[in-house]
Parts: structure tokens; C-alpha cells; sequence
């Protein structure tokens, strides 16, 4: 078993501690000149291939395999979040703050990013339960629900009336806001990690 930090948005922090996101897609760092993907899991990696006519894969003696930099199932993902130092407590006190939570309201100097935060500071831990590849529109509804995007649709975008998108239209939303307007049309492959909490 091996552990990983993974970097969550404030609304995304709110959807874990509140059990409604099971899942987070990752886009795929595909090999330069590689547009293809298959969906096919042979003895712990993913192969990446070419095909020139559209149909027949081509693998190169399966030279490049792709492993999931988030683990495989049983392993486990320590959340890095923006967080503090408690303003309360000396320095020396390892007491953090953190800013998703909707009752903190502690003057603090200056907020520390996610990207910073020490695995002590860590108060989220997740344990990988699976791990496919999937073209990001091919997203269902319920995996869209399980994405957390009801949190991130009432709290981060003050939506009121949860029926002027689906599920998967609020998760596009979130997608473009979170990687760029046009990221959602590219449609890319991406890693679908699913996980539960568990004990820190």
C-alpha cells in the first residue's frame, strides 16, 4: 500500500467531508505523438497505441505502459487543501486551520495553498476502491453525482434551483471552470479514481 497527496478545491474538500464525492477524474498525460488510447488493464498498467487505419492497434512490444500516478486500489490519497497555521497557537503548535470550512472564521494573515501543505496537516485521508481510463463525456449521470457537483453547484455557485442542469451539465461547468473553456470539447481521456474515506 502506498499513499499520495492529491490537490482539492475548497467546494471539493466540502463534498468529501460531507460523503457526496466518491470519485475524481484526472486527465491523461498521454506520451508525445500518441492519440490513442485503450481501455485495456494487463497486469497492473494501461497501454496507450497508434493505429493507422482507425481500427487495428499498434502497441511497439507494449513499450510504454501508463500506470495511474494516483495509486491502484488499496492504495491511499492524503488530501492537500488551503489550510494555516491556528492564529491562536504558537508556531510550534501543529494546529492547522482550514479555509473550506464553512464556520471558520479566524482572521488569518495569510492563507497557505494547497500545494504547500505537509501530510501532518492533512486531515482527510482516502483509500482507492478503483481505477479505470474513460473519455471524459462518457461520464454517466450518477458518476457525475458522485463528483460532488451538487456541493459545488449550491455553495461555489450560489445555485438555487438544482434543476436547470443535470448532473452532468453542472459537472461540465465545473470542468471548464476548473481547466479551461474549451476543455470539455476536447474531450479527453482521463483516470477515473474512485475512493472512500477512511481514518487519517
Amino acid at each position: 500500500m502506498k499513499e499520495r497527496p492529491i490537490l482539492f478545491s475548497g467546494a471539493m474538500v466540502r463534498a468529501l467531508l460531507d460523503g457526496s464525492k466518491t470519485q475524481t477524474r484526472r486527465e491523461v498525460k498521454m506520451p508525445p505523438s500518441w492519440d490513442c488510447f485503450v481501455c485495456a488493464d494487463w497486469g497492473g498498467g494501461w497501454w496507450p497505441y497508434r493505429s493507422d487505419d482507425g481500427e487495428s492497434p499498434t502497441y511497439d512490444n507494449n513499450e510504454i505502459r501508463l500506470n495511474c500516478p494516483y495509486g491502484q486500489p488499496g492504495d491511499r490519497l492524503w488530501v492537500r487543501e488551503t489550510w494555516a497555521p491556528h492564529p491562536d497557537f504558537p508556531a510550534c503548535v501543529r494546529r492547522p486551520v482550514y479555509r473550506a470550512d464553512p464556520e471558520c472564521k479566524y482572521d488569518v494573515p495569510r492563507w497557505r495553498p494547497s500545494i504547500h501543505m505537509p501530510r501532518w496537516a492533512s486531515r482527510i485521508l482516502l483509500e482507492v476502491v478503483s481505477v479505470r481510463v474513460e473519455r471524459l463525456q462518457d461520464i454517466s449521470e450518477a458518476d457525475a453525482g458522485a463528483e460532488g457537483v451538487l456541493e459545488w453547484a449550491c455553495r461555489s455557485q450560489g445555485v438555487k434551483d438544482l434543476t436547470t442542469f443535470t448532473k452532468t451539465g453542472f459537472f461540465t461547468r465545473l470542468w471548464e471552470q476548473t481547466y479551461g473553456p474549451d476543455r470539455w470539447a476536447t474531450n479527453p481521456w482521463v483516470w477515473v479514481i474512485e475512493f472512500k474515506r477512511v481514518a487519517p
